[in-house]
């Protein structure tokens, strides 16, 4: 074989060889490479905590109250538990007829027995009635009172409490937009990053770079 084909054949393969490898190194990245934060959207929630709410409320209470009431002491014949006079009369009547009865015999005897009753009777009912007007007279200037109960209505505060629920709203993530070579892509984090470029290591973003601590799991990848 001719020697300057063996030459220039090595040569072409080496010439080959090196334009190839230099468009590798063209396709290569030329320095680190970075995610670069587009959007940080927090993600929240409804949550709903009783509370207790009180406040003074009035209202009207019913009751019965004792009241001493001043009473004027009956006086009159109305004021006699007996206006008749029944009590003194039998008395009278009793006493007559007893004594009546001792005096004189047979007809005599019943006659003056009916005459001691029937003025006796009499005697009787006077007694008692003097008696009576006596005691009304020692009453007459004493008051006595009774208890009497009346219905009376007052305004009472109370506290009232009542437990009302409240709705809040509470971050439990943030999705964040990163673009990496060329591409935008969406992940959700506990927490928002510390910076707008965030370095790019193995192929994963370092997503606590910037805030000084280990990276972070995402919670979801969108």
């Amino acid at each position: 074989m001719n020697k300057s084909i063996v030459v220039g054949t090595t040569l072409s393969v080496l010439g080959l060889g090196g334009l190839a490898f230099g468009a590798w190194q063209v396709q290569q990245p030329s320095g680190p490479r970075y995610a670069e934060i587009v959007g940080v959207q927090p993600v929240t929630r409804s949550v709903e905590r009783p509370r207790e709410v009180c406040e003074d409320v009035e209202r009207v209470v019913t009751e019965q109250v004792p009241v001493e009431v001043p009473v004027q002491a009956p006086s009159g014949p109305a004021a006699s538990r007996d206006p008749h006079r029944i009590v003194g009369s039998a008395a009278g009547a009793l006493v007559g007829g007893l004594l009546g009865n001792q005096v004189g015999g047979g007809s005599g005897k019943k006659i003056a027995t009916v005459a001691g009753a029937i003025g006796g009777a009499l005697a009787g009912r006077e007694v008692q009635e003097r008696v009576e007007a006596r005691q009304h007279a020692q009453a007459g200037g004493q008051v006595r009172y009774e208890t009497r109960y009346e219905t009376r209505e007052r305004v009472v505060t109370e506290e009232q409490c009542r437990t009302v629920m409240e709705t809040h709203q509470e971050t439990h993530g943030y999705d964040v937009t990163y673009r990496l070579d060329g591409e935008e892509l969406i992940h959700r984090l506990e927490e928002p990053p510390q910076a707008e470029r965030l370095p790019v290591v193995d192929g994963e973003v370092q997503w606590r770079a910037g805030s000084g601590e280990a990276p972070a799991e995402a919670i979801t990848e969108a």
